[in-house]
């Protein structure tokens, strides 16, 4: 006997955005302890094909973008799923890192694709201090404790110390997408790993993503137009909301325009 009612197939959707790393109080950017559990969550639908992630997300920190990335290939791997990623406004930097654990990359031809780089910036307040009459005071144990502290001239060992691990940092950045993209990135004049960002149209052009389109059209059309897109998100609890809501307006004005700054790098 045939059964007159097809299982309809369910995809799994994760959203991912904001900064990566920089949570603040509030919680409100991305970070693989709030998002462990319901990655894990996602990947537990037995009968579904793949999961979907979309992202869009700037960057932020380099250890929370790769926690993130190995939490996605180790659970694609013990449950036997593809992932399927999208970008929406920006997928660059630690963001793109991310997007490296899928098997396919889409985004929109506008989307930001790109920044393979490391960056460390900070503010020199040398002459401005002796310009205001302060005297700055550092004792320390161990000669580098005070490395690159903003209120004394910089050394050049210092400099030389971050670049070496700006460019560990860099490798790591480098193997992870030549390892997830390996024979689709195409080889151009462009320096793929100068830190450099593109558009979604170009992007696709070096091989950075796959194709362009979303997550509604793109799983339309790979599992049919009866796909049923389960969303999975982190649910936030009573004191997280009323904490957001309450009217502490300095320190949600500092948390604003300190991503607002990331953000704006991309032009957003």
């Amino acid at each position: 006997m045939f059964s007159i009612f097809k299982k309809k197939i369910i995809i799994p959707h994760l959203r991912l955005s904001g900064v990566i790393g920089n949570v603040g109080k509030f919680k409100q950017g991305i970070d693989f302890s709030g998002q462990e559990e319901i990655i894990s969550k996602a990947f537990s639908v037995k009968k579904a094909p793949c999961v979907a992630i979309t992202i869009n997300s700037p960057g932020g920190s380099p250890v929370q973008s790769h926690l993130i990335y190995s939490h996605i290939k180790q659970n694609a791997k013990k449950n036997k799923k593809k992932v399927i990623v999208f970008a929406e406004d920006v997928a660059a930097s630690g963001g793109y890192l991310i997007a490296c654990a899928g098997d396919e990359i889409y985004a929109n031809s506008s989307s930001i694709i790109g920044s393979i780089g490391v960056i460390y910036s900070s503010f020199g307040f040398t002459e401005l201090i002796k310009k205001i009459g302060v005297e700055r005071r550092v004792h320390t144990a161990g000669k580098n404790k005070s490395t690159l502290d903003p209120f004394l001239d910089e050394k050049k060992e210092d400099i030389e110390r971050l670049k070496n691990i700006q460019l560990d940092l860099h490798k790591d950045f480098i193997h992870v997408v030549e390892e997830s993209r390996s024979s689709k990135l195409q080889k151009s004049e462009v320096e793929l790993f100068s830190g450099e960002f593109w558009s979604g149209r170009k992007a696709k052009e070096l091989g950075l993503i796959d194709d362009i389109g979303n997550a509604n059209q793109v799983l339309k059309k790979k599992f049919g137009e009866d796909v049923i897109i389960k969303k999975f998100e982190k649910s936030k609890s009573w004191l997280t909301k009323k904490l957001s809501s309450s009217n502490d307006n300095i320190d949600q004005l500092a948390k604003i325009l300190e991503e607002k700054s990331v953000w704006q790098k991309y032009g957003l």
